[in-house]
């Protein structure tokens, strides 16, 4: 497990690395130059938040069990995603429609901002399921993120597609804002891997 973390710590060093040699590259995505381009490709269709105002999860742990330790934060984890029971849950949805004939690999993701230097959300569940999925040429794939806030700011959250050799682009996006008290527990593994893939493509890396 050891080696693991090493080893996925290691990959998103290089990736950072790349990065800064890339200036140009960056200033294009700043501007919207890459969003443009991927729009052409597949657009990010009725992009829809369920709630605009949420607490985080060691807030909703608290309120609910008395404390947020690591053992309560896992009978919160238990509770699935289901923002009727759970107030740190957004759920995002909407549909990925092609613009062009050829199938397309691509990722999605959420993509915040935010003057919050945490800005740490957490995957609960994604659908299409995974990290890697095919849009049909021609076609749509709808959507549904469900994430969990474990830092308190005010955040402007976007849908992110990433196509594969074309690049990321962005939805509308929506102000969430979140309150409670910061969530204290570490990234899985999985979440370091998938972050990898991410950041490797907003730097126009192909895989």
């Amino acid at each position: 497990m050891k080696l693991l973390h090493a080893t996925l710590l290691a990959i998103v060093v290089t990736v950072i690395a790349f990065g800064s040699l890339a200036p140009i590259m960056k200033d294009a995505f700043a501007h919207g130059v890459q969003a443009q381009l991927q729009s052409r490709f597949v657009k990010i269709e009725d992009e829809t938040f369920s709630a605009t105002r949420l607490i985080t999860k060691a807030e909703f742990a608290k309120r609910t069990f008395g404390n947020s330790d690591l053992e309560t934060l896992k009978q919160v984890d238990a509770m699935g995603c289901d923002p009727a029971r759970r107030q740190d849950v957004l759920i995002v949805t909407g549909r990925l429609v092609s613009q062009v004939k050829q199938d397309l690999n691509a990722w999605i993701s959420l993509f915040t901002e935010s003057s919050n230097a945490g800005n740490r959300w957490e995957f609960i569940s994604r659908d299409p399921p995974g990290n890697v999925f095919t849009i049909p040429g021609g076609g749509e794939v709808p959507y549904k993120l469900c994430l969990s806030a474990l830092e308190p700011g005010t955040y402007h959250a976007h849908t992110q597609l990433n196509v594969a050799s074309v690049g990321p682009g962005l939805g509308p996006g929506m102000s969430i804002v979140v309150e409670g008290e910061p969530t204290e527990k570490p990234m899985s593994v999985a979440n370091v891997a998938y972050q990898t893939i991410l950041i490797a493509v907003g730097l126009g890396i192909s895989f």
